[in-house]
Formats: structure tokens, sequence, C-alpha cells
């Protein structure tokens, strides 16, 4: 299993031809305490950058943008009930959707663990 990451602070970690996408430790450190996740639609159909998903915090609301091109097949809906997970298990439990990847190429345009480790020293 590959993990990669955005600059915009989300993960996707690559089973086969699915992704899990959710945000960083780093992600959730900055937004504070989450206090609402908005999930997309299971079927939904997204591009490489398209808004995803929308988590909001105490201190602002942010979008989950598409890290890859693809199809929404699992969403995390236990988030909808307890947004705080992706504080406490941003990287695990608190993943937000899976996607079934269209375009396998746009996975190696993402960070590996040393680019995104630079990107937030």
């Amino acid at each position: 299993m590959t993990t990669k990451f955005t600059p915009d602070h989300e993960y996707i970690r690559v089973d086969g031809e699915t992704g899990i996408v959710g945000i960083t430790d780093y992600a959730q450190e900055q937004l504070g305490d989450i206090v609402f996740v908005e999930l997309p639609a299971i079927g939904k159909v997204l591009n490489k950058g398209d808004e995803a998903a929308v988590v909001e915090s105490v201190k602002a609301a942010s979008e989950i943008y598409a890290p890859v091109s693809g199809e929404v097949v699992e969403v995390n809906s236990l988030l909808t009930s307890e947004p705080g997970m992706l504080n406490t298990d941003a990287e695990n439990g608190g993943w937000i959707f899976k996607v079934r990847i269209a375009d396998a190429s746009e996975i190696e345009t993402l960070l590996d663990d040393a680019g995104y480790a630079d990107l937030t020293k």
C-alpha cells in the first residue's frame, strides 16, 4: 500500500484500484477541533482537484479536494456523528472517502513522504 500527499494536506493510501482519502495529522492540528464533516455522495465522479468534502472546525471551514480522478465508492459515515475522529485518528480511522482511481498516473504527481515532510517544516 502506497501513501501519497497533496500540497493541500490530504493523503491517499493506494490499495490496488482504490484510494483511501483523508486529511493529514498536520491538517487536523492546524484546523483545531473539528465539529462537522460533509461527505461526498457515493457514486459521485470526481476529477482531480474537484471539491469532494468539507471539514468544519472551530477555526474555519476547509474544502477537501480529490487528490486523483475517480468515483467515490465508500464514505466514512461514522464521521457524521463523530467528526472529532479526524482530530484523534486522522490518518487511520478518520479517513473520509474511498475512490476508485480512474487514472493511476495521477498518483505519481503527488508528494511522497519526504516531499510532504519538506512541505510541513
